[in-house]
């Protein structure tokens, strides 16, 4: 879904990496009011380090004139049979360095531990079903699927994202 929100008011812009992310995220979307315009949900970037070029290249320059916005860098981790978990940490920190200094606290880096696949498979839901799950998580300030083995690793960043997103999108 496409929305067009007002840019000086505060919302919340989406860069999947790929069309599994993006149903995800519409997902998410779904369970908010039809006539809010508080998300925007990008095409798929192709790969996440497109979507941090995307973002870099297009975005940044935006968020220092849209102050009130926020945006999510939706991606796979892509971390397989990693047991030091040191892909996932190397990738999430790679990433943000790559966040200007200014930008980092409305830049929020989420994804599955490895991929959307795999947790679709594990979780027996529809992407779109897996992303209205977390929305309910958010606004029920639970971690039933958040909690989930590939999807727990994003604690700290879903604690950041609840606390500047939730007043304006479950109000």
């Amino acid at each position: 879904m496409r929305n067009k929100n007002n840019k000086y008011d505060q919302h919340l812009l989406v860069l999947p990496e790929d069309r599994a992310n993006e149903e995800i995220a519409n997902g998410f979307n779904n369970i908010l009011d039809p006539y809010s315009r508080a998300i925007q949900i990008e095409r798929p970037s192709g790969g996440w380090g497109k979507v941090v070029d995307n973002f870099a290249k297009n975005y940044v320059s935006e968020m220092r004139i849209f102050t009130k916005r926020m945006i999510v860098l939706l991606i796979d981790f892509d971390d397989y049979n990693d047991l030091d978990k040191s892909n996932y940490r190397e990738r999430l920190s790679y990433i943000k360095s790559q966040i200007p200094d200014d930008l980092q606290e409305r830049v929020f880096v989420l994804g599955s531990r490895n991929s959307p696949e795999k947790l679709r498979s594990n979780m027996k839901k529809s992407f779109e079903g897996i992303g209205e799950s977390l929305a309910k998580d958010c606004a029920e300030n639970t971690n039933k699927i958040w909690g989930h083995d590939l999807l727990k690793h994003n604690e700290d960043e879903l604690e950041r994202l609840r606390l500047s997103v939730k007043p304006f999108l479950f109000n």
